[in-house]
């Protein structure tokens, strides 16, 4: 009886390789980061004519780092790296191109020579190519170098009128998954009397609701009791305030994602950190993931002693 011929193994995804030059002050290292914030791995400086031993190495570390199913990979150079050939480096990308375990692009970043002039002067550095030369003879010099990459490039982005933002967007737009970027949230709750969390995006103060600390029976509860829960929502003002805030963060937080923001820090304030915000943020929290977003949920001062000294003489 014939043996049957095994399945053939999956076909590897060919190794995404992005290539990042252009003139100096274009905006090269800006990109890298956008890159490395997208999951690409970002090296800069690299001498291109070590890429094929770069791709090939058996080292584990660095087959880590290009192997098939790992991140791609943003090679950045330019006309500063050692041993830098236009036309050497055209002719190992051609090269390299033909492999189907590899999928090799080329991004060019150009600038009016004006704005680079503008920009070298507001940074007050000198250009390498010009030597004891105005930084326009360096500019118009390294222009000369890199024009065979830049009619050679896949993709060639003028920068004259970016802000690093902008040529953050325009990389993420390029670049990002389909799916787009994770986004990171975090809610939390504290106590304006204990001190300001170091890190939020948006802080809501939660001090204008009823407080449950002057109730002899809820003043040991926390916001997590369904007896402290049902006395918040009693106030007047809560249903329009939790609605206006969700409302609010549903309508934002996609737009950061968008923008690729990697983190948002939501925090809920009260005075002792233990009642009205817990409540809130626990309220928004749960919104938010019948919204589809995921999130960690930290109560800081939860744990912290109810305190007459704390919460003031004050009914709210």
């Amino acid at each position: 009886m014939p043996a049957h011929s095994p399945p053939p193994a999956d076909i590897p995804e060919p190794q995404r390789v992005l290539l990042v030059t252009g003139v100096l002050g274009a905006g090269k290292t800006t990109a890298l980061h956008a890159l490395e914030d997208l999951g690409w791995e970002a090296i800069d400086n690299f001498p291109i004519r070590l890429l094929e031993r770069l791709i090939d190495s058996p080292d584990q570390a660095v087959s880590d780092l290009v192997g098939g199913g790992h991140a791609p990979l943003a090679i950045g150079f330019d006309s500063r790296t050692r041993g830098f050939d236009p036309h050497g480096i055209i002719t190992l990308v051609k090269k390299l191109s033909h492999r189907s375990d590899l999928s090799l692009t080329t991004l060019y970043l150009d600038c009016s020579a004006d704005e680079l002039q503008r920009r070298y002067n507001e940074t007050r550095r000198r250009h390498p190519l010009a030597a004891d030369m105005p930084a326009a003879a360096g500019i118009a010099a390294e222009r000369d170098l890199m024009e065979p990459l830049r009619r050679w490039a896949d993709i060639v982005v003028n920068t004259t009128a970016f802000s690093a933002n902008l040529l953050t967007q325009a990389v993420r737009e390029q670049f990002a998954p389909v799916a787009g970027p994770a986004l990171t949230i975090t809610i939390s709750s504290f106590g304006f009397a204990r001190g300001m969390p170091p890190v939020a995006d948006f802080v809501f103060d939660m001090r204008f609701l009823d407080n449950p600390h002057w109730d002899p029976v809820l003043k040991p509860q926390t916001g997590q009791d369904a007896a402290v829960g049902a006395f918040i929502r009693r106030d007047p003002a809560f249903e329009e305030a939790f609605a206006r805030i969700r409302d609010l963060l549903l309508m934002l937080l996609p737009r950061f994602r968008e923008a690729g923001k990697a983190y948002v820090n939501i925090a809920f304030g009260c005075t002792g950190g233990r009642h009205r915000s817990v409540f809130m943020a626990e309220q928004i929290a749960a919104a938010l993931r019948t919204g589809g977003f995921s999130l960690t949920l930290v109560h800081r001062n939860l744990a912290s002693r109810a305190a007459d000294l704390v919460e003031g003489g004050a009914a709210r």
